[in-house]
């Protein structure tokens, strides 16, 4: 029982170490697109969505990948990285269909009921790989998805607390809808 536990954990690790690589790629994509959105002088941000506004719709695939500024993106990739590496462990195939579930539902959501404004960022994206994670684990128990559930709720917890109203700039509605379609990811891929 414990060498079969200690195998599946080595498992795990070797898992991970693949995953960097694929999730650095993903920061990196981003930072790139942040530099340049800067150096446009943030006029991609246009591109975020727009609630109930017929050209907003763009936004729904387009808003995960603008931020507001190098700390909003600084503070998403932390997280990004790590809650993509986890959900790499289930494969390329799950980890695209399950972002682009995330997406497509959070975005849809944020796009029929947020408040008015553009909402940016890969926070929706963030909170639906935390619950995902969370709840595969539940239905899906084995060694690889306790530890990750642990590592999950250990260091991004306080992400639980992002689905409330705090900031009149942050789309709380972005976490919540992020959240739901993670959710909506795992019952959607059963």
């Amino acid at each position: 029982m414990l060498n079969q536990f200690i195998f599946q954990l080595q498992q795990l690790l070797n898992s991970l170490q693949v995953n960097v690589y694929q999730s650095l790629e993903i920061i990196l994509a981003l930072w790139v697109i942040q530099v340049l959105n800067y150096l446009l002088g943030y006029r991609l941000n246009f591109f975020g969505i727009v609630p109930r506004d017929l050209f907003g719709i763009i936004g729904i695939p387009l808003s995960p990948l603008l931020h507001s500024s190098f700390s909003h993106l600084f503070f998403n990739s932390i997280p990004l990285f790590a809650l993509s590496c986890f959900l790499l462990i289930s494969g390329e195939k799950t980890f695209m269909d399950v972002t682009l579930i995330i997406v497509a539902i959070s975005g849809t959501a944020i796009w029929l009921f947020g408040r008015p404004g553009v909402h940016i960022g890969a926070s929706s994206v963030i909170m639906g790989y935390f619950s995902y994670l969370m709840v595969e684990a539940y239905m899906h128990p084995s060694v690889a998805t306790w530890v990750l559930a642990g590592l999950v709720v250990y260091y991004f917890g306080g992400l639980f607390l992002s689905l409330f109203p705090q900031e009149e700039r942050v789309s709380w509605e972005g976490h919540l809808f992020g959240f739901a379609a993670g959710l909506a990811a795992v019952w959607l891929l059963q």
